[in-house]
């Protein structure tokens, strides 16, 4: 049998999030499935259908945060960051190690032109990388 080649990666990758708000500001999608709906509501103090109803909409079959009048995430604030950052979405906690991230070498680099954490912190092992890699039927930043 044929051993897969090993990703370009394989040697790690170096990430560290800054908590710049690159990721979390501008047009996008920021999915999420009941059972995280629940979790943040949980964080925030709320009944998970009054989250839902003040800040989640539907997109096709798909739920995901509302966004600001700017397009940034609901809830990044320019001063504090995230604040549910401890119970940040899927997406939100597998990036950047997204497939579309991880293509190449160039998809890196081109990321790490918005993002100050890419090069920088621990590095993060070939392991590390898969575990935080979205399952299937889990979104990223699409």
């Amino acid at each position: 049998m044929k051993r897969a080649a090993a990703p370009w990666y394989a040697d790690g990758l170096r990430f560290a999030c800054t908590r710049c708000g690159a990721c979390c500001t501008g047009e996008g999608y920021v999915w999420v499935t009941p059972e995280r709906i629940a979790r943040i509501a949980g964080f925030l103090g709320l009944e998970p259908q009054a989250f839902a109803a003040r800040y989640v909409r539907r997109v096709g079959d798909r739920l995901s945060l509302i966004e600001k009048p700017n397009t940034d995430c609901v809830f990044w604030q320019q001063d504090s960051g995230c604040t549910v950052y401890a119970v940040r979405p899927e997406q939100c906690r597998s990036f950047p190690f997204w497939p579309e991230h991880l293509e190449s070498p160039a998809a890196w680099s081109e990321l790490a032109a918005e993002c100050p954490g890419i090069g920088e912190g621990p590095l993060h092992t070939i392991g590390e990388i898969r575990r935080r890699l979205p399952r299937t039927g889990e979104p990223t930043g699409d």
